[in-house]
């Protein structure tokens, strides 16, 4: 029997009915953009992502834990690990989630402006590279080992991934809220052939869309 070919996830990107998966005018203070953090009020709710929730655990749950499961390597842009804009004016800047970030691997980040790699606590090495995306995913393979990579954002990064028909499995956790501005996904992204809604499902909080490479 052969090996299963790991793949590029996309995991719970959290997008309104508009489109946005992130709000205007990012910021140290708006991580998210200004409003941005509604569309993750769902996550937060969650037993998985929060032990102090009251909620049950349920499909949100089930499609967080999806999520880290079978990773070994994460992508990410650059306005995803911080708001720094341009030249870095030193590498004081650790990204959002403090000493010991979330990822437990070696993380990617997309930027114009490379710097040295940086290892934090509980095994995240973030990688600060500028190279093609077909370029920067084999490098993921090689540092996942066999496991999948996942794809975070933010919008632009999924697009790029996109419109090089690089990704494998996309999920959307549709949220009932408009933005009206912010950082839009399916700006630019034509008719988007060979890909096909595989599953669709609803929580109290969000609706759940995955989509796959198309059989044809």
């Amino acid at each position: 029997m052969s090996e299963p070919v790991p793949k590029l996830r996309v995991h719970n990107l959290a997008i309104s009915l508009d489109g946005y998966v992130a709000g205007p005018n990012q910021g140290p203070d708006h991580p998210l953009g200004e409003g941005g953090m509604r569309l993750h009020e769902w996550v937060f709710a969650t037993p998985y992502a929060n032990p102090e929730a009251t909620n049950e655990p349920g499909i949100d749950d089930d499609f967080l834990a999806a999520g880290d499961r079978g990773v070994g390597a994460t992508i990410i842009g650059r306005n995803m690990f911080g708001p720094i804009r341009g030249e870095w004016p030193d590498h004081e800047w650790k990204g959002w989630w403090g000493d010991n970030p979330p990822y437990h691997h070696d993380v990617f980040v997309l930027t114009h402006h490379p710097r040295p790699s940086l290892s934090m606590e509980g095994g995240t090495t973030f990688h600060f590279v500028d190279d093609t995306p077909e370029a920067v995913l084999r490098r993921a393979f090689d540092a996942a080992n066999g496991r999948d990579v996942r794809l975070g954002g933010g919008a632009a990064t999924v697009r790029a991934y996109l419109r090089a028909g690089l990704i494998d499995e996309l999920h959307l956790a549709v949220v009932a809220l408009l933005l009206g501005s912010g950082e839009r996904l399916y700006d630019g992204l034509g008719s988007l052939p060979g890909y096909e809604a595989a599953t669709v499902s609803h929580s109290p909080a969000v609706t759940h869309v995955t989509f796959t490479r198309s059989a044809a």
